[in-house]
């Protein structure tokens, strides 16, 4: 696999094309388009036959649309007969429905896999699951990246007085304790109780945060409720300072005037998933994970080790 090919569709242009960028190559010429009622229609316009194809789209708002261009390019490629079809989701959507939590429920994230698989993809490589199960439901390779070394090279060149990582849920202690020995911080969590979808109770802050500068590590904003109310606890327990911090910025809803309106003083944010105008803040600071992707993009494509970027 002489040839090296990226494409993309409509979710993340500006991602995709940082991506080639640090690769040194360019994206690959297709049309992605909408007919009037909707459907997608791609047509791929250059040679792909025997080529190594990669395809970046995040599956991000608007999801569906999103998807099922994914989709749709696979398809294309695997008919066009690209020797091998990587799909790059830096954000994996559906991926909170990964498990039957009442009766009579979907596992969509199993779905999703499926649908990738069938549509043509070889493998994937995407970044920061939701739940680090999810690459069991797939029957091909999954590379899965952590924008921790992004977010943690940020952090370490801050200043800080006397710093607590802090997991948003019991659920998030695995991810803060990595980040937490990293920084060479303690470590603490919010416990809390969800009452409905989207829709989140605190209840108590486990570890001592009096006095000291609260990092929440979490793997996605999405409504920015649970993390409003976060940093209100962590702000009635005393802590200094409270930030922020998640690979996947959703924030959807009211999610930005959330933000705006609570006391935390930074969210760092990765750009897995792009910002418009209507969501973007001063409070909120976009990191490029262009390079960590093309690096593992590179990786794959020459058969050397991608875990190697984690050591």
């Amino acid at each position: 696999m002489s040839r090296l090919i990226l494409f993309t569709g409509n979710a993340n242009p500006k991602l995709a094309q940082e991506i080639a960028d640090y690769l040194g190559t360019r994206l690959g010429q297709a049309q992605v388009s909408h007919f009037s009622d909707g459907e997608v229609f791609v047509q791929i316009e250059e040679n792909v036959r025997g080529a190594d194809v990669f395809v970046i789209q995040s599956t991000c708002p608007p999801v569906n649309q999103n998807l099922m261009e994914l989709l749709v390019m696979l398809d294309a490629l695997k008919r066009a007969s690209a020797q091998r079809i990587t799909a790059v989701l830096p954000y994996y959507g559906y991926g909170r429905q990964d498990r039957k939590v009442q009766p009579r429920v979907p596992i969509s994230a199993k779905l999703v896999a499926d649908l990738l698989t069938v549509a043509g993809a070889h493998r994937l490589l995407t970044m920061d699951l939701h739940a680090g199960q999810i690459q069991g439901f797939f029957d091909i390779p999954v590379d899965h990246l952590f924008a921790a070394p992004v977010l943690l090279r940020y952090f370490q060149d801050r200043q800080w007085k006397d710093a607590v990582v802090v997991a948003p849920d019991a659920g998030g202690v695995e991810r803060a304790r990595a980040f937490a020995k990293r920084l060479g911080t303690s470590l603490a969590f919010i416990d809390k109780r969800r009452i409905g979808v989207n829709e989140a109770k605190v209840m108590h802050i486990v570890g001592e945060v009096d006095g000291k500068d609260a990092i929440v590590v979490d793997d996605m904003i999405d409504t920015a409720g649970t993390l409003t109310q976060g940093v209100s606890a962590l702000k009635e327990h005393g802590a200094r300072r409270v930030f922020a911090s998640c690979t996947h910025p959703v924030l959807s809803g009211p999610a930005v005037d959330r933000i705006d309106a609570c006391e935390v003083d930074e969210v760092v944010v990765t750009d897995t998933i792009p910002l418009d105008d209507r969501r973007s803040s001063k409070k909120i600071t976009v990191l490029s994970v262009a390079s960590l992707l093309g690096e593992a993009i590179d990786r794959i494509h020459k058969e050397a080790s991608v875990s190697s970027l984690f050591v």
